[in-house]
């Protein structure tokens, strides 16, 4: 019996070693399902403070909440470490880092490669390496193996490799990890049937594709597939605005359709960590394959310039109260990139906030979830959103629904108020103030 065959056999007893490399919002949570399941894992990250904290048994995700991490960690079944000298005695390796654009657009690979520094060191034979950074396809096949393989060892005869892109959703209520369907593609039959050994033991269904490179590419269009549908709906929304109409009233009456239609909603433009960057990921690719994404740049153009129709719809605004947007004071309600969550990261608000700022008004943000938010060298710091802060305000912009405010009163003590996510659609009183994406 060989090591990998061995493998399998350790897995389905839990008596294989876990190792996560990134304890963020992908890599904690998989680090504890695992956890949970049985299994002794280990999380590395170099970031000290998120090992200070769950080394604790704490949590700095607000999906995972604490009272989940202080058994696994009393029990020394899930540890935290900065330095990565233990990889060496894992037999699962997932690798869960960040996958940004470069400021020209271009795919970062930069977290990975790293990633597979620190893996090669200790690259035995008998471990399976999973990769689930979402990046463009032939990522796994073209730069993750070969660069294991420098070790002298092979994939598929010492080590296995698989992909297996995360699918998951902040602040998502209804489905939880282990409940999404987990893709798994492996790089030869026996990398994906380890694969699906070991993702079994954690989500209630696996689904095999035939490669790491099919596995990639479910994960592009998944998201490629969202980024599109909006950029549809908030051109739609650009429609309704010429036409005088309410597109939150036209989206709902569609909706009710049972067949044909799903729904989607425009707001000031895309965030996060996936949809506005995933679908340049698989462009970049198509480009070098002489190939034009058509579709993912027009909708990637669409979106990207939300913002900058946000902000000229607050000057318009400003401008029928006779005051311009210098000297204006402007109260920006969220600016994390969804409602519920504290991750800014390519959220259109910092745009909206950027412009806003260079065209002289006197900005403020209130956010429950980002106290502080450093922007282009400067600390920009959230207010309280009292009746006095939302008074004074000229012009009162909701860019996250988070669902702890107050939209009622929002709108009572606003003088006006531009809705860019519908956040107000059950505000009965003082309706004349608001004006709606």
């Amino acid at each position: 019996m060989t090591r990998l065959q061995e493998l399998r056999a350790r897995i389905e007893s839990r008596e294989a070693r876990i190792g996560v490399i990134g304890l963020g919002y992908v890599g904690l949570p998989l680090a504890l399902e695992f956890a949970k399941a049985g299994f002794r894992v280990a999380g590395f990250d170099l970031d000290a403070e998120k090992v200070r904290i769950l080394s604790g048994g704490g949590s700095y995700i607000g999906d995972v909440p604490a009272d989940e991490v202080k058994a696994p960690v009393a029990a020394g079944r899930l540890t935290a470490h900065t330095d990565f000298t233990g990889l060496a005695a894992a037999d699962v390796i997932h690798v869960c880092v960040p996958t940004p654009l470069t400021k020209t657009k271009d795919p970062d690979v930069s977290f990975i490669v790293r990633a597979v520094e620190e893996i090669r060191k200790r690259l035995r034979s008998g471990q399976l390496i999973v990769l689930g950074s979402t990046t463009y396809p032939g990522t796994t096949h073209d730069l993750f193996v070969p660069l294991l393989e420098e070790t002298g060892l092979r994939c598929g005869a010492d080590f296995a490799v698989c992909f297996g892109p995360e699918r998951i959703d902040p602040a998502n209520k209804r489905f939880h990890v282990r409940q999404v369907p987990k893709v798994v593609g492996g790089e030869t039959p026996l990398c994906a049937e380890l694969g699906r050994v070991v993702f079994e033991a954690v989500f209630d269904q696996v689904v095999p594709v035939s490669s790491t490179q099919a596995a990639e590419m479910v994960k592009l269009l998944e998201n490629t597939f969202r980024a599109i549908n909006i950029g549809l709906v908030n051109e739609v929304a650009l429609m309704c605005n010429r036409l005088g109409l309410d597109v939150w009233e036209v989206i709902d009456a569609a909706a009710t359709k049972p067949y044909g239609f799903m729904k989607f909603q425009p707001g000031p433009g895309l965030g996060g960590h996936c949809i506005p960057v995933d679908p340049t990921y698989l462009s970049w690719k198509m480009k070098a394959l002489n190939f034009t994404a058509r579709f993912i740049e027009l909708a990637t153009d669409v979106n990207g310039h939300m913002p900058e129709h946000v902000v000229t719809t607050i000057g318009d605004l400003l401008n029928e109260e006779r005051t311009a947007v210098n000297g204006a004071r402007v109260l920006l309600l969220g600016v994390a990139y969804k409602a519920d969550v504290s991750d800014v990261r390519e959220s259109p608000a910092l745009d909206i906030l950027r412009l806003l700022d260079e065209k002289g008004a006197d900005v403020r943000y209130h956010d429950p979830y980002v106290p502080e938010l450093a922007l282009e060298g400067r600390t920009w710091k959230s207010v309280e959103a009292t009746d006095e802060e939302l008074a004074a305000a000229d012009l009162v912009v909701i860019l996250t629904d988070h669902s702890a405010l107050d939209y009622a009163r929002v709108v009572a003590r606003a003088q006006r108020v531009y809705d860019t996510r519908n956040a107000t659609r059950n505000v009965r009183e003082g309706r004349e103030k608001i004006r709606k994406l």
